[in-house]
């Protein structure tokens, strides 16, 4: 039974309390992705990050940061796997409300063509915060079960889902195997912008 003490949307949940909803075990690991080979990103991404981020900075707010670094990131992302890829941005993911699985994602990637609504298998959760990471792992989480959840409805499970928490500048990595939740200790940083991609690149090639 769902009570009132209980989260009601993703942004309610925190780490500890994910953990106890849903009996997840946690694996915290640093340099948990340092296998992961690289990509090299485009010169127009390069030019772009140059360009914007000093906006971004001055701005100093998530919907900033959100538009002006990680945006772009998320697009050359695309680009480089050919289209075959499609992002989501800023839209309602409501799952399991008994469970407050329900409630605005800020990018979801799913490994299908479809664009005009969100298609299984949906591998990646990005959550753009405006300073602290720590605080919006639990959020994160609680979105990465959603799209298990929602995976399995469809018929179209996958062995694991990726998830991020990121400034734009800063980004955190987790990894949700099973009832493992997988957190790499390891930021990594724009100048790793490189990491970043092969990260993200290598959630869904494994999808």
């Amino acid at each position: 039974m769902f009570t009132n003490d209980l989260p009601t949307s993703y942004s309610k949940f925190t780490l500890a309390k994910v953990k106890q909803k849903f009996e997840l075990t946690t694996n915290e690991k640093v340099d948990l992705f340092i296998d992961t080979p690289n990509l090299e990103p485009s010169q127009v991404l390069k030019e772009t990050l140059a360009y914007n981020l000093p906006l971004a900075l001055a701005s100093n707010s998530e919907k900033a940061r959100s538009e002006m670094i990680i945006s772009p990131i998320l697009i050359e992302l695309r680009k480089q796997l050919q289209d075959n890829i499609n992002i989501f941005s800023g839209i309602e993911f409501n799952v399991e409300s008994e469970q407050g699985l329900t409630g605005v994602c800020d990018f979801i990637i799913s490994d299908s063509p479809e664009q005009l609504f969100i298609s299984a298998p949906v591998i990646t959760l990005v959550e753009a915060k405006k300073e602290n990471i720590n605080a919006g792992l639990g959020e994160c989480v609680a979105e990465m079960i959603a799209a298990r959840i929602f995976n399995e409805r469809s018929k179209n499970e996958i062995p694991a889902i990726y998830g991020t928490v990121t400034t734009g500048t800063n980004w955190r990595f987790l990894k949700l195997e099973g009832s493992t939740i997988n957190i790499d200790l390891s930021e990594y940083y724009l100048r790793d912008v490189d990491k970043i991609l092969g990260i993200l690149a290598m959630g869904i090639s494994s999808a």
